[in-house]
């Protein structure tokens, strides 16, 4: 009798050189990039908010949050919009990326854990990684990739916009 594989489907997209992914039941839709509306104060990696359907979005560069370059705006640059659940509440924000590439299914198994070393960036930000076409996808926690103050800010920011 053999066991049970489970998988589930993550959408996958590249930063730089990098390809990431994210669960796909945290994506609401796929848009192109535009600019967005410029926040005060905000850290680099907050460009700013975007109305998404009536709804002001708060819109980040994860290449900056990731301590990369900023991503610079190409035919293939797209914001994916995420309802990401953190604690009782759910952040609505959007990740820009350099090209959004497609839904994958990955088995339990294929994911390994993160990394302690060999990384740009900080590996508690990573929920695991997945060897794919001879070389890597990087599955993104992104409930962990924000702080708490981070997601107030971000919060408050898209209120802001709805009240505006």
């Amino acid at each position: 009798m053999a066991g049970t594989s489970s998988e589930s489907q993550y959408v996958t997209f590249s930063l730089d050189n990098e390809v990431f992914a994210v669960p796909v039941s945290v994506v609401r839709e796929i848009l192109d990039h535009e600019d967005a509306f410029k926040i005060p104060h905000g850290p680099d990696y907050l460009l700013g908010l975007r109305d998404v359907r009536g709804q002001g979005v708060p819109v980040i560069d994860l290449r900056l949050r990731l301590g990369m370059s900023k991503t610079e705006k190409t035919p293939h640059t797209r914001a994916l919009v995420l309802d990401v659940p953190i604690g009782e509440k759910i952040l609505t924000l959007g990740l820009v990326a350099d090209r959004v590439y497609e839904v994958v299914p990955f088995r339990d198994e294929e994911i390994e854990g993160a990394p302690d070393i060999g990384v740009r960036w900080p590996s508690d930000y990573i929920a695991g990684v997945v060897r794919r076409n001879g070389g890597f996808v990087v599955i993104v926690d992104l409930a962990r990739l924000f702080s708490g103050a981070e997601v107030a800010m971000m919060g408050s920011a898209g209120r802001l916009a709805a009240t505006a």
